[in-house]
Parts: structure tokens; sequence; C-alpha cells
């Protein structure tokens, strides 16, 4: 994120302050789940792609996006596996969760110290957060994350007439 974007952020209207697991700025769409992802056996490092069938978000792309969702879903290889994503550029851009993850927070860590590649994990509340919205994660004072929608989601188009 640019200088010029990074205070243009602070100087939107706030939606949500929380805490960082790993610090960081980030921005994208907000891909939202119903129910915690686990990454072990559950996205397709090489593609983004959540691969298990069992979770409704089946067929959804994480890479570039804001993950949303309530908390991660074990096993802890799932941080082995969000670590590898993040270096292959697959990765969501940030993840905000709604209760504290320490399995995503060491894949998250573990990427920055051996790629120096980073991914910002917020936990914040994720009410009214909708698939689609464009989000920012920012840093604030005293290290808070601030979690910004800086677009509301577009609806599905109207349909057309005959």
């Amino acid at each position: 994120m640019s200088e010029q974007e990074s205070r243009a952020l602070k100087s939107r209207a706030l939606d949500r302050v929380g805490r960082f697991q790993l610090a960081g700025e980030a921005q994208g769409p907000a891909l939202v789940l119903s129910q915690a992802l686990s990454f072990w056996g559950g996205l397709d490092i090489e593609t983004g792609d959540i691969i298990d069938r069992s979770h409704p978000g089946l067929g959804q792309n994480v890479a570039a996006k804001i993950l949303v969702m309530a908390s991660g879903r074990g096993s802890s290889s799932s941080s082995s596996v969000l670590a590898e994503a993040i270096r292959r550029g697959t990765a969501p851009a940030g993840i905000i969760l709604q209760r504290p993850d320490p399995i995503l927070a060491v894949g998250a860590i573990v990427a920055e110290f051996l790629y120096d590649v980073s991914m910002p994990l917020v936990v914040c509340d994720v009410s009214g957060i909708v698939s689609g919205d464009r989000i920012a994660i920012g840093l604030g004072e005293n290290a808070q994350a601030i979690v910004s929608r800086i677009q509301p989601a577009i609806g599905p188009a109207a349909p057309r007439r005959q």
C-alpha cells in the first residue's frame, strides 16, 4: 500500500477497530465464509481455491481477498499450508477473524520470517462485512488494526429485459 493510499485510509470513516495477531496493511474484496475453514485439506495452495467438499465456500478463491470468518478450524498443519500459500501468492491479502486463532497466526508469522512476505491477521467484529465489500486493513494509533469499508459490495446485475 502506498503512502498516499495509507493516508487516504486513515482519513476515511472508520468501520471498526481491532487488534492484530500479525500487523500489516492490505486491501481487497471481502470473501466472507459462514463456516470456519481448515487450510489443511481445505485449500489448494497452488490456486487458492477452497477444495473442502463439505465447506459451503467450495470452489471460491481466497487469493488476494480479505478473508473474513469467525475463526480458523484446525489442524495444526493449517499453519504450514497458510505459510506456503503466502509464499506462492495464493493466500488471502489479509484475514479478519471474530476470535483469535493461534494456528493461523503461526502460519502468517512463519511466512513473514522465512519469506519476508507479510499478510495481516486481525481480530475484530466481523458483523456487517459482506462478500464483495472492498476492505482495507490499516495501522492505527497504538498499533490498533483499522478495518475500513472502502466500497460496499455491488449487488448482482438486474436481469435484462428482452
